[in-house]
């Protein structure tokens, strides 16, 4: 494993949800990522960011760091140095041994510099490496170009298509699921990668 991080991922503080709050708030940034609820409110998965303001220690400890919760969701802040500039996660499938990866760089200035591909070879290391896991997917929407071709580029193999599943301006489109399995990432990535998980569930890894 290379330490010259250029991004690390990192536990969610609270400092990090108004951050949060503020990229649902725009439209370019909801849309490329979980996109919209039917009822029209930008998708957030996992938790509402909104109710994590004031959430107790036992409701915040529940979100993300209770290991058995089903599906057990990682949920990550993405760091440029101290600056926070996305969010990253990852729902695991511990029984079919698969994590499902979401990664949003918030910050469109940081937009296309190459830190979304470092935050997917991130959660690559630390699903096959630390969770075991053996194939990670995506599901992204067809309108979002930018992060097929980035899949594309570190490995991924279109499997399948999940049709109309995404809606968008009073429209539906497809979603391109994409995977990788262990043997792959393994052969393209023989001498480790340059970003990683160092905080997960809690604790410093």
């Amino acid at each position: 494993m290379k330490n010259n991080n250029i991004i690390s991922l990192k536990n969610v503080i609270r400092e990090d949800i108004p951050q949060i709050i503020k990229w649902l708030d725009d439209k370019d940034i909801y849309e490329n990522w979980f996109g919209k609820y039917t009822y029209n409110e930008p998708a957030h998965l996992g938790y509402e960011p909104k109710n994590m303001i004031n959430a107790t220690e036992a409701e915040w400890n529940e979100v993300f760091h209770d290991p058995h919760h089903e599906p057990h969701r990682s949920i990550f802040s993405i760091y440029l140095n101290s600056n926070h500039i996305g969010e990253a996660q990852l729902s695991i499938d511990e029984s079919l041994g698969d994590s499902q990866i979401s990664i949003l760089i918030g910050e469109k200035k940081y937009w296309h510099k190459g830190y979304g591909t470092e935050a997917a070879l991130a959660l690559l290391e630390h699903s096959f490496l630390n969770l075991g896991m053996y194939r990670c997917w995506v599901d992204i929407p067809e309108f979002n170009i930018n992060a097929v071709k980035l899949f594309e580029k570190i490995g991924f193999i279109h499997e399948g298509t999940f049709r109309k599943s995404r809606p968008r301006n009073d429209q539906r489109f497809n979603s391109v699921v994409m995977g990788i399995l262990i043997e792959e990432y393994t052969g393209k990535y023989p001498d480790g990668i340059s970003s990683h998980v160092t905080e997960w569930d809690g604790q410093k890894i």
